[in-house]
């Protein structure tokens, strides 16, 4: 049986400037933060190859040749989408429009990791013949998050304003399936954001959210840094 996750692409966003890493690394660009001493995007990469994806584009701009560098010798398919300047979320995506083949893709953030079975996920986007599917994780308590109201059938009704989260809410993951339509409910404008210009304009064209049973561990401030740290060696310690 075919895996059809050989034939999506991954469009990875890790254009950002990392101002607030700085104090820990000024030369390193977010997603070559190191982990168990690896780059954090080689562990990203890595995650999602078990399931058999193959392509990946990656939106770089600040210290982009570094990115670069460091996929030199990769043996899968490494697409680079440059940006001159800070683009947002959005406005990343919409410049690799033009590298994206194929009508269905994966977009994800490459300062964050969340346990998913894409398989499953991408089965529920397709069910739900979706213009575009988030995953819902569990939000660390105490913490401020944007939150995500569902109907009944797991579509999107609103995307809320950051609040103090408890266990029982679900945020966003920042790992999307998305449909190429998405590209004409963008903005004009060369730089805007996915979650607040795009996201809360197309809930009506059929928004879905996956209920992942996970946190999200992202390293975009040092104190998340520090904790992502501190939970990888935790598990490690217990194999």
């Amino acid at each position: 049986m075919e895996n059809e996750l050989e034939n999506i692409e991954v469009v990875i966003l890790c254009g950002g400037l990392g101002t607030r890493l700085r104090s820990i690394s000024a030369d390193l660009p977010k997603a070559l933060m190191p982990l168990a001493g690896r780059p954090f995007i080689d562990i990203l990469i890595e995650s999602l190859l078990s399931f058999g994806f193959k392509r990946f584009i990656l939106c770089v701009g600040h210290l982009r040749e570094k990115i670069r560098d460091n996929f030199r010798n990769s043996n899968y398919d490494v697409i680079f989408s440059e940006e001159k300047e800070p683009l947002g979320t959005g406005g990343a995506l919409k410049n690799a429009s033009s590298a994206i083949q194929g009508s269905s893709f994966l977009v994800m953030n490459g300062d964050s990791i969340c346990p998913v079975d894409f398989a499953e996920f991408y089965s529920f986007h397709k069910q739900k013949k979706a213009i575009l599917s988030l995953v819902l994780a569990r939000p660390q308590s105490g913490q401020d998050y944007g939150v995500i109201e569902l109907d009944d059938d797991q579509r999107i009704i609103t995307f809320r304003e950051k609040k103090e989260c408890s266990k029982t809410m679900f945020i966003n993951g920042g790992i999307y399936f998305m449909q190429r339509d998405i590209f004409d409910y963008m903005p004009a404008a060369n730089r805007f954001s996915l979650e607040h210009d795009v996201f809360p304009e197309i809930t009506s064209k059929g928004c879905y959210g996956f209920q992942a049973d996970a946190e999200v561990v992202d390293i975009g401030t040092p104190e998340r840094y520090l904790q992502a740290l501190q939970r990888l060696s935790l598990k490690d310690s217990s194999r």
